[in-house]
């Protein structure tokens, strides 16, 4: 009896909780393609639906903007997010970032698992790129494990991504418990890889792309990629698999072409 309760607690204690989330990250451009001319946001929500993402990482996100919505007819009655996310996605945050007379844009999570707290960091370094970080903390009910998530869109120069990248080390070593799982998803602007070399070293992530197929993704821009700008860290996961979504749908829709993982926990 006792060597039975002994095989028990071994048994016990191999246990592990195995857990896949599909992540997207997609710098939308407002809804807008390449030229800005056509508005695509409705083939945007179905493309990102056809993906069948867990979670959503948005860029450039419209939370509102008077002048478009009175151009288009197609315009959806409530905010980008909330139109994307739909029904499928039900639960979602908005970081609100840049304003202006006609409305308003930002960064957007859109999650299947509920989210249980989000907060937005303001990371500007100048009047004319408003930027944010967008974290949020969702839970997973069935085994009660919160997951932590970070959307950001860096800015163009190089000087500034030094200074948001010191923010983002901040914000991960004040707000996400050293144990917790992580994923940093976004537009990094990161034409050289410095931001990523800092991100690995200092907050001890990895990236998806680069993890399983030695090199980052080419996601811009989406008509002929070649620049490396968007990617998915993490830790606390095991990647099983990330593509970057190519072909005539995506590359009339976005300046940017999305990137999809599998990460299993």
């Amino acid at each position: 009896m006792e060597a039975h309760s002994r095989c028990t607690a071994v048994q016990v204690s191999k246990l592990v909780i195995v857990m896949q989330l599909s992540v997207l990250s997609y710098n939308i451009h407002k809804g807008f393609s390449t030229s800005s001319r056509r508005f695509t946001l409705k083939a945007i929500k179905e493309g990102i639906q056809a993906s069948g993402a867990d979670l959503v990482f948005l860029q450039e996100v419209l939370g509102r903007h008077d002048l478009h919505a009175r151009r288009h007819a197609e315009w959806p009655t409530e905010s980008q997010f909330e139109y994307l996310a739909d029904t499928v996605w039900g639960h979602y945050a908005y970081g609100k970032n840049a304003v202006y007379d006609e409305g308003h844009h930002g960064n957007a999570l859109l999650s299947k698992l509920p989210i249980v707290a989000w907060e937005n960091f303001d990371v500007s370094t100048n009047r004319f790129e408003r930027r944010g970080v967008l974290h949020a903390v969702v839970n997973d009910p069935e085994s009660g494990i919160n997951i932590h998530t970070i959307c950001l869109h860096f800015n163009l120069l190089r000087q500034s991504r030094s200074r948001q990248l010191s923010d983002l080390c901040n914000i991960v070593a004040q707000h996400v418990p050293k144990a917790s799982p992580l994923i940093i998803a976004g537009d990094f602007n990161d034409w050289n890889s410095r931001a990523s070399n800092v991100i690995c070293k200092e907050l001890s992530l990895r990236e998806a792309f680069k993890e399983l197929h030695g090199r980052y993704a080419k996601t811009f821009p989406s008509r002929l990629p070649v620049a490396q700008l968007d990617r998915i860290y993490f830790r606390g996961f095991t990647p099983v698999r990330a593509k970057v979504l190519v072909g005539r749908e995506w590359s009339r829709l976005s300046d940017h072409s999305p990137i999809l993982s599998v990460l299993e926990l």
